[in-house]
């Protein structure tokens, strides 16, 4: 197809604006010195309300949102909308775990989940596993970031892999010189520009196809026709365990991931965190709104550039609105991918610095040194991220994910877990993350791909049948993964126990886990940080 010049200039002008604003991060609210962790890692963990609820709806709500789950609902239909029940379910799970986050690490200096674990059992070893986890899931999500600006410049009819290059070079420009306050800058734009297009595509695109009802009865139509037994726009027998678990599993998973504690701790207060994990659930309707666009894709029978099915919602964009606000759209999509993959990149290098670099190489680094290094790191992720996209080929943008996701869960034994219980014996955990982890890779290794044949790492819906039960049904292969993690990890405890091996120092006593704002240590933190 031939380049929209009228989309392009428009999508342009408005991601220029953006990297601009990028730049210009690294004077808003400046610090005397950038060169620490603190400062270009958590941005100087003085965010109020207003900027960690962009922040951390700019970090949570990606191109995983506006490309992939659309994308889904198209192709497989009710099973796509898994997206909403788990975005309802996860704040008031995570309500009390992340203020309990936030106080333990405000208190000792924590600048990642593997700090933590470090301090509260005692091991490096265990840490370590937890970064290298963090990492490695943190890859397959960055890249979907990159999939979602890639589905863009598709639809505009550009092709090659120079303008990714290109916008990855920008990217990791700003991100280096900004640290955190980049994309916390960003955010505003990214959701005030998403709400705007989303708000007007699900009044005007219903409209123009003869409403809600002939949308829908398109979208059963087209299921009807199919020979796969686990689509359609309702549930059946075969993938309500898979809804159910997949729900459940990615909102246990979502706040493991080490981009979203980077905007938690970025926070000046408890108080900013419980009124987030309050105020964060609107994004929740949008998303359901969102959703909805696959089924608008089918009632207006939109084609895909070739077989990319991440190119079908840019492509409705492109069909139904005028080329302005198309280019609008498009900037939207692709400024969606910048802010978290800034804030993924940022908080992929603070676990090699901090859990790597200056537990293993360094004892001894300066915050200068410190920072110097995760800027460096931040870059070789982005790296990384590319590589994802091509060795593991998914069927859809959103498995990428997906696979972060199951490989994400097993640090929950260590992180969530271990906020509130100190039961478990180091050694436990890490023979718990060692069976999940395999166990995880080897459902994931077994789910094969029809789109395009291959074998191998096509999804996560996992077939119990693969387990010798005769059923139909699947079930989320992170779900399983855990299940097999807590069992292991449980056992392993009690028979270190046993043999009275010995365990990790906790380096935290429990009078650190602060049960409200009125604890001295913290409200003095809170006053000396607001200087």
């Amino acid at each position: 197809m031939s380049v929209n010049v009228t989309e392009l200039v428009v999508f342009g002008v408005l991601f220029l604006l953006v990297s601009v604003m990028g730049f210009v991060a690294a004077r808003w609210r400046r610090p005397s010195s950038i060169e620490s962790l603190h400062e270009w890692g958590l941005g100087g963990r003085n965010f109020g309300s207003w900027i960690t609820w962009f922040l951390v709806g700019g970090d949570l709500y990606t191109a995983y949102t506006f490309v992939a789950v659309p994308a889904l609902v198209f192709a497989s239909g009710a099973i796509g909308f898994y997206a909403l029940p788990y975005t309802v379910v996860v704040y008031p799970l995570v309500f009390l775990l992340l203020a309990r986050m936030w106080s333990v690490s405000h208190v000792h200096g924590f600048v990642t989940p593997a700090d933590f674990v470090r301090a509260r059992f005692g091991s490096p070893t265990l840490a370590l596993l937890i970064a290298i986890t963090g990492l490695v899931a943190t890859m397959p999500y960055i890249a979907l970031q990159l999939v979602g600006i890639e589905s863009v410049l598709k639809a505009m009819g550009i092709t090659g892999h120079l303008p990714i290059i290109i916008a990855f070079a920008i990217l990791a420009a700003y991100t280096y010189q900004s640290g955190l306050r980049a994309p916390a800058l960003i955010a505003f734009v990214k959701d005030s520009l998403i709400y705007i297009v989303i708000l007007a595509a699900v009044i005007y695109i219903p409209a123009k196809l003869g409403g809600w009802s002939s949308v829908f009865d398109a979208a059963a139509a087209k299921f009807a026709k199919t020979p796969a037994p686990s689509d359609g726009i309702v549930l059946n027998a075969g993938n309500q365990l898979q809804y159910i678990t997949l729900a459940l599993g990615s909102a246990m998973a979502l706040f493991l991931y080490p981009h979203s504690l980077t905007g938690v701790l970025a926070s000046k207060n408890r108080g900013v965190i419980k009124r987030n994990m309050a105020a964060l659930p609107a994004y929740s309707f949008l998303l359901g709104l969102i959703a909805l666009l696959g089924y608008m894709a089918i009632a207006a029978k939109t084609p895909m550039v070739g077989q990319d099915k991440n190119t079908i919602i840019p492509m409705l964009f492109h069909q139904m609105f005028p080329d302005w606000f198309a280019g609008v759209a498009y900037a939207a999509v692709g400024i969606g991918a910048l802010v978290p993959a800034a804030i993924m990149s940022i908080a992929a290098a603070n676990l090699f610095t901090r859990n790597i670099y200056r537990e293993y190489i360094r004892k001894d680094a300066t915050d200068a040194q410190e920072a110097k290094v995760s800027k460096l790191v931040s870059l070789v992720v982005k790296v990384g991220a590319v590589l994802c996209i091509l060795l593991l080929d998914p069927q859809f943008s959103i498995d990428l994910q997906l696979i972060g996701g199951v490989i994400i869960l097993q640090t929950l034994p260590s992180v969530a877990l271990g906020l509130y219980t100190r039961w478990f014996h180091k050694g436990g955990l890490i023979a718990g993350w060692a069976f999940g982890l395999a166990a995880g890779t080897w459902m994931l290794y077994q789910i094969p791909n029809p789109a395009n044949g291959k074998l191998h790492f096509g999804g996560s819906a996992f077939p119990l049948a693969n387990l010798g039960l005769d059923t139909k049904m699947t079930i989320y292969a992170g779900f399983l993964a855990l299940i097999v993690n807590l069992v292991v990890a449980a056992l392993g405890t009690l028979l270190f126990r046993a043999l009275k091996v010995a365990d990790g120092q906790d380096a935290t006593s429990i009078g650190d886990y602060v049960a409200d704002e009125g604890d001295p240590r913290v409200k003095d933190l809170d006053l000396a940080g607001s200087h």
